[in-house]
């Protein structure tokens, strides 16, 4: 079973974060420049928070909100939702769904080791389902139906 640590090291897991100070404009930036739809947030060295492009969504509708001068640590999402590295695809696809988030932190050793998206999660699980589905055809072949018969000695 695909595990959350399998898809991490597959896809790569650089945390990608800025400081809790730094300005929304700052986090768009680095956000365009990786080219991913959440950024986290860091504080003293410790990860407390992440912004993504729904919250982005969110926010430009608020007063005040100005991307130049918002510090993102007014913005971000806290407390974090994370998950065990040897989650399964399907612990980790239920936890999207039951949640409706659309990242989440995997956790290690007391320490957040990435960050999936539900697409890195769908794209696994699907995977996933297509290697099931070749071990059972592969069974049930047209060979498999040939020798099974029953024949007389």
């Amino acid at each position: 079973m695909v595990t959350a640590e399998d898809i991490l090291n597959e896809k790569g897991n650089d945390i990608i974060a800025v400081g809790a100070d730094a300005t929304v404009h700052m986090a768009l930036l680095t956000m365009i420049n990786r080219n991913v739809g959440a950024i986290l947030v860091e504080k003293d060295g410790e990860i407390v928070g992440i912004w993504t492009e729904r919250d982005l969504m969110r926010d430009t509708v608020k007063a005040g909100f100005e991307p130049a001068t918002s510090r993102i640590g007014d913005y971000m999402i806290s407390p974090l939702i994370s998950a065990p590295h040897t989650d399964s695809v399907f612990n980790l696809m239920d936890k999207f769904l039951g949640l409706r988030i659309s990242h989440l932190l995997i956790e290690k050793d007391g320490g957040y080791v990435g960050l999936l998206s539900v697409g890195d999660v769908m794209k696994a699980t699907l995977q996933a389902k297509s290697d099931e589905l070749k071990s059972l055809n592969a069974m049930v072949s047209w060979d498999y139906y040939e020798d099974w018969c029953w024949r007389k000695p």
